[in-house]
Order: C-alpha cells, then structure tokens, then sequence
C-alpha cells in the first residue's frame, strides 16, 4: 500500500506534512475481552480497529475473525478502505477492524459472545456518523447483527446505520450479498469493452469460489463469458469448455460449501489456475498471488483484482511492460463499499430501496470510476493503478487541508 501510495504522492507533488498524515491512520485501538466458551472456559481475545481516515466522511470497513489478523495487516486494508471510497465517490474514510480468532472452531453461540465482548469493548468508536463496520473474511449478517444489537443495548434504542452487511429483517440491504461480486463483473465487462473483446468469445479464469468469486462467476456466466476454471481452497479445476457455473454453485452448496470432488472439470494445481492462457483472470482470494516470482508467466490479457492486493507491488512493474491491464482492486472491488453506502444511507433516511435501483447506482458509480481512473492513467501516462491512487490521494488531500484550514482560522471572541 504505501509503495504504492509514494509513487501517486510524487506525481501529485504531495506537501510531506499530508504525505506523512494520509499514510499514517488516525486511530489505532487494540482491545482485550474475556468470554465463558460453552465449556465453561474463559478465553481471552485480542482485537484491533484502526481508523485510518475521516476526511471525506464517517470511516467504513469490514471486521475479520482470524488467526493470522494482526496490526499491520489491519492498517494497511484501513488504507485501501480510504481510497476506495474516495475513488468511487462515496462520502465515507476508511477503516478496519478484525479479531484474532478462527470462527470455524466456535460455536454459534460462542461467536455471539466474542462479536458482543469486541463491540462493547469499542462502543465508543462505533456510530452511525463516526465508524460504520462490515463484514469481512469469517465474519457475516450474523456478526453485524449481534453488533448492532449490543451497539443499541448500550443506547437504548434500535440504531440500524450503525453497521451494514445485515441481514434484511435486520435493516439489510437488497443486492449486498453480491455487491462486491457484481461489481467485480461490472469492472470486467468494461475492461473487456477498453480492450474491445467481445463478453460471449472471451474466457475467464476465477481463484477462489467464496462470496466475491462465486458471484463473479455466476454474472459473467450470465454474461455470456466462458468461465474455464474455478479454484477454492480445496481444489482447482479446469474445463476449456467453460464451466456450468449455476450447476457449480448449487454443487458447492450441497457439498459443504466446497467445489471439492466436482465431478464436470479437470482437477489442476492450485497455482496452475494463474497462468492459464485466459482473457479475464480474477484473483478472489487472498493477497500476494501474483508477485515477481510468477509475473512473467502470467498470460491473461487482463487481471481484474477481486481480493484485497493479490497483485504485489513487485508484479506492478512486470505485468505492465508484458502489456497485462490491471484493474486495481480499489476500484475492481469497489461494489462492496457502494453497497453498504446504500445501505447506510437506506438505514439513515428510513426508507428501502428496490433491487432494481440498488443495481442501476451500482452500474452507475462504477463506470463512472473506471472512465476517471483511464483518462487520468492516458493524461498521465500511467497504469490504472496508480491513476486511481493518484484520484483518491488528490480528493482526501484537498478536503485534508480544507479542514486544517478551517481548524485553524482565527477564532473571534463573542460580544
């Protein structure tokens, strides 16, 4: 991220006081809570929110349960939260929280306790216009509802906007679920008309089969798009003739949530999926799959970012001079956070919005987005990449030190 965030912050000829400020977060809060597992145990967990930036509104960001949360991961998806907001538009700054926990090994029960210990233990942080969480990797509808609820326990009335990714008899958005992966496919399909490759003769190739992969799979199918491989962490599979995706999905809902054993592909390593000769390949899984080690070999004509930094820094530099369009994951992955704005917007205004609408102000934001993002990169000759960071870094920029002005303005003592 802050490789990254450097090289647009030169371009914009950045003041070293607001470089050292927009790289650094506002708040960084670690928390400790105790609570009785079902066997009677207590257990103590560590948990984090970090506040990156408020300039452009409310922070926004997800909360993950996992082992491997930690600080420093935590910040840097604060960051990205900051700029994927301010390149899309939305009036929200950035943040992140997690907890260090595998959900798999707790109860329903013991995940309500540990949500409520980690909400009570930051209820101060959290508000409707101060810090709006969402659901992340191990957490869902179920998490944010346990939040909201002890959020409202605490001020004695039902507060909704408090956080998205509810469920709908919650005060949950339409279209969330597949915010994230509809938007993915939006980026997709524009980035195949950039290139002018038709939908129905091109191919794609899709890593990880969670909530953003699988719904990227299903809307291009749609699409008319030939998805030829599909991986989770389980397995990966091939099929040149493109994959039945509804069948796949209705597969991996009886089997566990796991593509594991289907039976219409051919299996393949895991890290052959990569370099499959495709026109879309969308990373969807994790960070750092694509670095300088397998930059080379990659043979997709474009790489859509659907998870949170699968292409390293490293990468950058090797896939554009092999002329391979990267669509950063600050705008591809972009629908989330839309969504949720919607939602909280929804929650804000007590109305509710039909499907239709939620999908067209989607579409709409995210064209918008990619048209910005490509005529800065062709006005600056620069990649997709840093274009975006260059919009994002501009718009919290200015509104930074419009703030700082008025902050400290002449205070004028009253009659």
């Amino acid at each position: 991220m802050i490789d990254r965030f450097n090289i647009a912050a030169d371009i914009l000829n950045l003041d070293e006081s607001i470089r050292q400020k927009l790289q650094r977060p506002e708040k960084q809060i670690v928390v400790n809570f105790s609570v009785t597992l079902d066997n009677g145990k207590e257990q103590n967990f560590e948990g984090y929110r970090v506040i990156h930036n408020t300039a452009l509104g409310p922070s926004k960001g997800g909360i993950r349960y996992d082992n491997a949360v930690n600080l420093d991961e935590v910040k840097a998806l604060a960051a990205w939260m900051t700029w994927k907001s301010a390149v899309t538009g939305i009036p929200f700054g950035g943040a992140k929280g997690g907890i260090i926990c595998d959900p798999r090994t707790h109860s329903k029960t013991e995940l309500e306790k540990i949500t409520r210990g980690y909400t009570k233990a930051l209820v101060d942080i959290f508000g409707p216009d101060k810090d709006v969480p969402a659901p992340d990797m191990g957490t869902g509808p179920d998490e944010m509802g346990w939040l909201m609820d002890e959020f409202s326990l605490v001020h004695g009335k039902t507060i909704h906007a408090v956080v998205t990714g509810k469920h709908l008899h919650s005060g949950g958005s339409l279209g969330r679920v597949e915010a994230t992966g509809r938007g993915v496919s939006i980026i997709s399909l524009l980035a195949l008309e950039k290139l002018k490759l038709r939908p129905a003769r091109s191919t794609v190739a899709i890593q990880g089969f969670g909530n953003v992969g699988l719904h990227s799979a299903l809307f291009l199918f749609e699409k008319g798009l030939k998805v030829v491989a599909v991986s989770d962490v389980s397995e990966a599979f091939y099929n040149p003739q493109g994959i039945n995706i509804p069948e796949l999905i209705l597969y991996y809902n009886l089997n566990n949530k796991s593509i594991k054993g289907y039976p219409n592909s051919v299996a393949i390593k895991h890290e052959e999926l990569l370099l499959l000769e495709v026109d879309v390949l969308i990373p969807a899984a994790k960070e750092d799959v694509i670095t300088a080690k397998n930059a080379n070999d990659i043979r997709a004509k474009i790489i859509v970012e659907g998870a949170n930094g699968p292409v390293s820094s490293d990468a950058d530099k090797i896939l554009h001079d092999n002329n391979v369009l990267v669509v950063p994951d600050i705008l591809a992955n972009a629908g989330g956070v839309t969504v949720s704005y919607f939602e909280w917007l929804q929650n804000s205004l007590l109305e509710s919005w039909r499907i239709h609408q939620i999908n067209k102000r989607l579409e709409d934001i995210l064209e918008k987005s990619f048209d910005t993002v490509f005529n800065v990169a062709a006005k600056h000759n620069i990649t997709p990449r840093i274009a975006a960071y260059v919009i994002a870094l501009q718009k919290v920029a200015d509104t930074q030190s419009v703030k700082e002005v008025t902050l400290n303005s002449a205070k004028y003592k009253q009659n």
